[in-house]
């Protein structure tokens, strides 16, 4: 058939040939799906990658973000197809026949990222200024992520400013981790690509936040409740005023002087700010500014006995900040409306703000910095660093890229929809920038040793394969051509193509050479020459536990730090190579 009958075939059937349709998916999601294929075969001349393919469509599907690992299969036999189309009739087959399908499909400009980020709000060029404020009660987390980039691409669009602020003035309950800040400034950096423009910790700004809660004492919009929790939720449920609302601020400002003397006991007293009784939201009524801990600070010891809630030293910091958009959860609504209550009665104008919704990564499920904590204090885990945790230190370590996650998240954008999704979505952004660099290499699990028998068959003593299959990393890797190789236990099988080799059939341990170029259609497998072999181990993160395969790798150029994608297995980072003993790889993802 020519080239012309070929694409006259597949025009008048719908279907580009060789592709492979899948009965677990609706009509709509195939065609999306050979559309972004095609797409992508045409970008890079002949050579889709699936990763790009996976992260376009998610981007475009969210829907399809659970079912993100079933998907990837389909992506990879319809980015397959349109390869083998492109090699076989050329480039303008497959752009004939996105012309007849997709025409739109054409228009788009090759590797175009959309960030998913519109401009924010009443914002003035040169004049915006955001904060991402974590609490340093350990490293960031994937969740954190979204914080940093969001914050910071939009800095980036309106030559704006970012306060990295740590929102430190728990002393009990989620107290500081004295090495977080430091962890947390660097981790920043690498998301974000550079430092944040100013850093606060709030715990050393004490003085400003008292201060103000004595002007809000003494402006007669802020009084010291002395009634016990049980008492005063009763009476602000029932829309009625504590005994304490009614107050002087003489007998306010002494029982505020008690409160830092330390005279009344934690528990005792809190300072509240007045609001109106009848709001329909019971936890807006009188909310809660600041309460006694005598629990020493672990950065600034006892020096003080009365600290801020979150609500009250966040608002007091993002005015004198200059803070002009806020973008948070949209499960801190509440917090925006009290928020907005102090701001009025300071006659401040409260910053623009954005929310967005709860993003569920399924592997993780839910994680919290305090029981990843108590875990790690249990043995159950490493540190932070530990490559089943959902913490940016271990997602570096694994190899993922600062660029992925950025891409991630503002590929998803700023959505108040709560989203479930796989960290195969994240995957998929990460081996759409590691792909083209990294270098490929052989990893023969669980190997079982082979001879190779190539009697009466003229064959090179060498072969040279590419680092890079598609020639975006330059060179070879040389295999010298012995006579016992290694292949996968669980490949093992009568008639066989080793990779890249020859065709052999499989007697007993023996494997004899029948030809160098395909012959048939018999399984393809990945092998290795003994003599080109180091023995090696990966450890693939699963859950909660680890798996441990032992193997050969393939031994050329083996440095440790680098991301390799392993033939048939995935990718995976070199975490060490001893002078002797395996070498020790870390799985990253498929």
């Amino acid at each position: 058939m020519t080239g012309e009958e070929t694409i006259v075939k597949c025009l008048t059937s719908g279907r580009r040939p060789d592709s492979m349709a899948d009965s677990n998916w609706d009509s709509e999601t195939i065609g999306t799906v050979r559309k972004y294929a095609m797409q992508n075969t045409l970008e890079y001349d002949g050579s889709g990658q699936s990763g790009s393919v996976l992260g376009r469509l998610l981007g475009e599907r969210a829907d399809l973000r659970p079912r993100a690992k079933e998907l990837k299969s389909l992506v990879e036999k319809e980015v397959e197809a349109a390869n083998q189309m492109a090699k076989a009739n050329g480039l303008d087959a497959v752009r004939e026949l996105l012309a007849a399908t997709n025409p739109e499909a054409l228009q788009r400009q090759k590797q175009q990222k959309r960030s998913g980020l519109k401009p924010l709000p009443n914002a003035i060029e040169g004049n915006v200024i955001l904060r991402f404020a974590p609490n340093p009660n350990g490293p960031l987390t994937i969740g954190h992520s979204r914080g940093v980039m969001i914050n910071s691409e939009f800095a980036k669009m309106h030559s704006g400013k970012v306060v990295l602020r740590y929102d430190d003035t728990d002393t009990r309950v989620k107290p500081p981790l004295p090495e977080a800040y430091a962890w947390i400034e660097e981790e920043y950096e690498w998301l974000a690509g550079r430092p944040a423009d100013i850093i606060v910790r709030a715990s050393e700004r004490m003085p400003i936040y008292l201060e103000h809660a004595k002007q809000m004492l003494e402006s007669g919009f802020g009084y010291v409740c002395r009634c016990s929790a049980g008492d005063f939720k009763e009476l602000r449920d029932n829309s009625k005023p504590c005994p304490c609302r009614e107050k002087t601020v003489e007998n306010n400002l002494s029982d505020w002087q008690a409160m830092n003397d330390g005279t009344i006991e934690e528990g005792g007293a809190v300072v509240r700010v007045k609001t109106d009784l009848n709001l329909p939201n019971p936890a807006l009524r009188d909310w809660p500014a600041l309460r006694i801990q005598h629990s020493p600070h672990p950065m600034v010891g006892d020096l003080y006995k009365v600290w801020p809630l979150l609500d009250f030293q966040s608002a007091i910091e993002d005015h004198l900040q200059g803070v002009t958009h806020i973008v948070r959860g949209k499960d801190l609504m509440d917090s925006t409306r009290k928020q907005t209550l102090l701001y009025d009665h300071f006659g401040w104008v409260y910053p623009e703000t954005l929310y967005w919704g709860r993003v569920k990564v399924h592997e993780f499920g839910g994680f919290s910095t305090s029981g990843m904590k108590a875990e790690i204090a249990e043995g159950k885990f490493e540190g932070w660093a530990d490559a089943r945790l959902p913490t940016i230190s271990a997602l570096k370590r694994r190899g993922f890229e600062a660029q992925a996650i950025r891409e991630f998240w503002l590929d998803l954008g700023l959505t108040q929809k709560d989203i479930s999704i796989s960290m195969q979505t994240i995957e998929s952004f990460n081996s759409s920038v590691i792909d083209s660099v990294s270098e490929r290499r052989t990893f023969v699990r669980n190997p079982r040793n082979m001879a190779l028998d190539m009697d009466g068959i003229e064959h090179p003593d060498k072969l040279e394969i590419p680092r890079h299959p598609h020639g975006e990393i330059e060179g070879v890797r040389e295999w010298t051509v012995s006579e016992e190789f290694v292949i996968e236990d669980s490949d093992y099988s009568e008639e066989l193509r080793l990779k890249d080799f020859a065709d052999v059939s499989i007697k007993e341990n023996h494997a004899i050479v029948s030809s160098l170029q395909r012959s048939d259609k018999r399984t393809i497998v990945h092998w290795l020459p003994i003599n080109q072999s180091r023995v090696a181990r990966l450890t693939t993160p699963l859950g909660s536990e680890f798996r441990i395969d032992e193997g050969l790798i393939e031994n050329i150029d083996l440095v440790e730090g680098e991301i390799l994608q392993l033939e048939r297995v995935g990718f995976a980072k070199i975490e060490c190579v001893p002078e002797s003993g395996p070498v020790e790889l870390l799985f990253l993802h498929g």
